[in-house]
């Protein structure tokens, strides 16, 4: 994710996990931010609105369950 870029306000059904690897981003979910550093990690419920901006160049691994089915567009192994 590219410093000074934004991931707007928005919810999804499935549950989110993720794990930051590098750099620096702040988070926003239920009227609080919070700012995440390497080897911090998040998670949100599903439908709980949330945002993010990108401090510095970073690194993340996400994980939804279920399976975010808008996501599989963009693999090449469609299940």
């Amino acid at each position: 994710m590219a410093k000074g870029s934004q991931l707007p306000l928005h919810s999804h059904p499935e549950e989110q996990i993720g794990y930051l690897v590098s750099g620096c981003i702040r988070l926003h979910s239920n009227g609080e931010a919070q700012e995440m550093h390497p080897g911090d990690s998040w998670s949100f419920a599903g439908d709980l609105q949330h945002s993010a901006d990108i401090l510095e160049d970073s690194v993340a691994v996400e994980v939804f369950a279920p399976v975010r089915q808008s996501y599989l567009a963009y693999h090449p192994h469609k299940a």
